[in-house]
């Protein structure tokens, strides 16, 4: 793992690039296991797939946890009203047919 300001070439920059998004997909994979499990807890209390008041709390947390770490908090909300709004879509489909 090298610093950005560390990287003498483009190469080497993307090569940490690729390292980064390599954790990211193994992130994002590590939530999706509870998004998975969300639907068939969801299914036994009787919710809904879409839960608005706990959509705008993981958007608040997420602004201010970018804004502390210097990524654009528009660009958070962003990539995470597309994960939440995945998220919604599967556990519905899942809430239908399962």
């Amino acid at each position: 793992m090298k610093k950005p300001q560390d990287c003498r070439s483009m190469n080497e920059a993307r090569a940490e690039i690729d390292r980064v998004d390599s954790a990211l997909v193994d992130l994002l994979a590590e939530r999706w296991t509870y998004v998975d499990r969300m639907w068939a807890l969801k299914r036994g209390q009787g919710e809904e797939a879409n839960v608005p008041w706990r959509n705008r709390e993981v958007i608040e947390k997420v602004r201010a946890r970018a804004e502390t770490r210097g990524l654009p908090p528009e660009m958070a909300e962003a990539l995470w009203r597309q994960i939440i709004g995945w998220g919604i879509q599967y556990q519905d489909e899942k809430l239908r047919n399962g």
